[in-house]
């Protein structure tokens, strides 16, 4: 006859192939699918709103590196004069 463990693995795979049907099921009903637009959804606005920090940081970042080498190109100018006034 069958032994115990072959009737466990039939058990476990059947087990197995009712719990996929259902969550099929489950994940492709009209419900879920809202869930998964909702989710979608929060998920593009959320993407938005980092996009628009990142871009600011950029550009405060472009802007702090132009005006230290404004800052640099000015010192050095200011050296330059300052040790051909010396000689």
């Amino acid at each position: 006859m069958f032994h115990l463990s072959s009737l466990t693995k039939l058990a476990t795979f059947a087990g197995g192939v009712i719990f996929g049907t259902a969550g099929i099921k489950a994940l492709s009903s009209k419900d879920a699918k809202k869930v998964y637009v909702q989710t979608t959804a929060a998920a593009l606005r959320a993407k938005d709103c980092v996009m628009d920090t990142v871009t600011k940081v950029q550009e405060n970042a472009e802007d702090i590196f132009e005006e230290a080498k404004e800052l640099n190109e000015k010192r050095e100018s200011d050296e330059v004069l300052e040790s051909s006034t010396e000689e």
